[in-house]
């Protein structure tokens, strides 16, 4: 039975082999696990929840301050009529913003940073998407891969067994048998590979959702191949609704806001001041026994306002910069315009590539197996020898790998046209569930 480890013990665990027996779980549920687990994810999840905390520091900048004012003092009048003076004064002083556009522009800035984090978020999440089916797939595969190299060796061993009797009864020279030989001592290599590949590819999805002793659930085959609905500009024309584009118009816009509050800098800022407060002042001269003492309350409130006359041209300088830095961001936004839609139309081609190659494998898988068929006869009436038996066999095995391989490439590669698109979430896992093994 699977069970949740933290970090330290999955590694334990890793190191030492101490898995538990292996358990199917099926794609959604793998991909549950590594949303709890994922360190990227949650490393993405972290800093966008941070993000509105961020935005509020600036929010800030719109509200009252106040602050609590002590000051004590002594102060000495020499000479003539040398006295000693001894203050100390307690008060609240405030201050709220009444006109800053650079304030404005830094807090729209902050909010469009908050947008910002969320479609970082998005992306992590479409990422972990595509990485735990690309794990959970891969697995299959190595699977597939290491059962197809102990099939072709348990075949080429059948074939080396009768290469043997039929030299020793004499119907066969000894090139049959060295023949069967070099080809079973190959396929020991290649299960030896394929075991150790496994092994590798079981540790990766273990790390990846954290869990361990657990196993995939195969695809049912036939494979249903439905064509892709709509054409290639079809999906291409929602670009704009793609994560990294999102990501990409933010920046921009946070750019022309950095032109704006360098703008800013040339206007005048308006804050209402006001404090409240009490006083105390005592005097003590040299003649003794004499001594003045007062106290007062004090309260006063003011309108302040604040006009830029000349700044040795830097706010001159800083708005080119920022109208610069803008037409930067401009270009990196069409740029991840026409990435999101290269990637995409590359993404849609590549379906339509697998899909054809499943249907053709699928097709080659038929025919291999009819050859090995006619291959196997003809070795037995003697129209045939032991090499293209083994032939036959290599080239069956060889095509049913390739065939399980497609059909994987072929889901993880409908996740990816998805995630190009900008459009892939955990409902699209729940639709690749569909064609597991129930």
């Amino acid at each position: 039975m699977s069970f949740r480890l933290a970090p330290l013990a999955l590694g334990i665990s890793f190191a030492l082999g101490l898995c538990s027996p292996v358990r199917a779980q099926s794609l959604y549920e793998l991909y549950e696990d590594a949303r709890k687990f994922d360190a990227p994810y949650l490393a993405a999840r972290a800093l966008a929840d941070s993000a509105q905390y961020k935005a509020e520091q600036s929010h800030a900048l719109r509200r009252p301050t106040l602050g609590l004012g002590v000051s004590a003092g002594r102060s000495t009048i020499d000479p003539g009529n040398s006295s000693i003076t001894r203050t100390g004064t307690v008060g609240v002083n405030g201050t709220q913003s009444l006109f800053n556009r650079a304030n404005d522009a830094t807090i729209a800035q902050a909010d469009k940073g908050v947008e910002a984090a969320r479609a970082d978020v998005e992306i992590a999440e479409q990422d972990l998407i595509v990485r735990v089916a690309q794990a959970y797939f891969d697995v299959l595969g190595a699977q597939d891969t290491l059962t197809t190299a102990e099939a072709n060796k348990k075949a080429i061993a059948e074939q080396l067994a009768s290469a043997k009797r039929n030299f020793e009864v004499g119907t066969a020279t000894i090139t049959d048998t060295r023949e069967a030989q070099a080809r079973y001592d190959l396929a020991t290599a290649q299960e030896i590979a394929a075991d150790n590949d496994l092994r590798a590819k079981r540790i990766a999805l273990d790390t990846l959702v954290g869990r361990v002793g657990i196993g995939p659930r195969p695809v049912a085959t036939p494979l249903p191949l439905a064509p892709l609905p709509g054409t290639v500009e079809e999906w291409v024309t929602p670009v704009d609704t793609a994560a990294a584009v999102r990501k990409a118009r933010i920046g921009y816009e946070v750019a022309r806001l950095e032109t704006d509050k360098a703008r800013a800098g040339n206007l005048p800022t308006v804050d209402v001041t006001g404090n409240a407060g009490r006083g105390n002042s005592t005097t003590s001269p040299v003649i003794p026994n004499v001594t003045q003492n007062g106290s007062a309350n004090k309260a006063e409130i003011a309108v302040a306002l604040k006009l830029p006359l000349f700044a040795g041209f830097s706010i001159q300088n800083r708005i080119k910069e920022t109208l610069l830095l803008e037409e930067q961001s401009r270009y990196q936004l069409e740029a991840a315009r026409r990435s999101v839609a290269q990637t995409t139309r590359v993404a849609y081609f590549g379906v339509q590539s697998l899909q054809a190659q499943v249907k053709a494998l699928e097709a080659a898988e038929s025919s291999s197996l009819l050859a090995l068929e006619a291959t196997q006869l003809g070795y037995r009436v003697g129209v045939r020898v032991n090499l293209d038996v083994l032939n036959a066999q290599t080239q069956l095995f060889t095509t049913r790998r390739d065939l399980a391989k497609a059909r994987y490439d072929l889901l993880v590669n409908s996740l990816k046209l998805r995630q190009a698109a900008g459009i892939l979430k955990p409902d699209d896992v729940l639709a690749i569930n569909q064609l597991l093994v129930k």
